[in-house]
């Protein structure tokens, strides 16, 4: 009997590529004249690289992590899991007790070719401002993505 041995290789995302996110999204925050917290976690969810700008609301500091938390725990946006919770009143309800779930906008996986490597959480601002912080820093991510043969 033949055994087929395979491996699996798996991406995470480095700790440089996380420094260069935290750059681009620190100088998108400069730009909207806003404080914000800016936290990159790695594809499982452990802190790899985080930033609060000078005078970024305490709270923040914790929610931003957990925005990147929920988006690479759960590989979705976070902005996504109202809309799928609203109409549902007992995930609704009981989602509250899942501890560092967050269903509002701020938080993305980071994905190369669409496989999961990180995920970041912006916290600072309303959450649509946590949106484009995220959303500049992801625009680095981009040049890393291979095209189709």
């Amino acid at each position: 009997m033949n055994k087929m041995i395979t491996s699996i290789e798996s991406k995470n995302i480095s700790l440089d590529l996380s420094l260069k996110l935290l750059e681009v999204a620190v100088d998108k925050g400069k730009e909207l004249g806003m404080p914000f917290s800016i936290a990159i976690v790695d594809k499982v969810g452990n802190l790899k690289a985080f930033s609060a700008m000078d005078s970024a609301p305490v709270l923040s500091l914790e929610i931003a992590q957990n925005k990147a938390f929920s988006a690479a725990a759960y590989n979705r946006p976070t902005h996504e899991w109202y809309d799928r919770l609203k109409d549902d009143p007992p995930l609704l309800h009981g989602i509250v007790h899942t501890e560092r779930l967050i269903i509002f906008g701020g938080g993305y996986p980071i994905k190369i070719n669409s496989e999961l490597i990180g995920g970041i959480g912006v916290s600072g601002g309303h959450y649509t401002h946590d949106m484009q912080v995220c959303e500049a820093a992801l625009e680095v991510v981009k040049q890393f993505e291979l095209e189709e043969v």
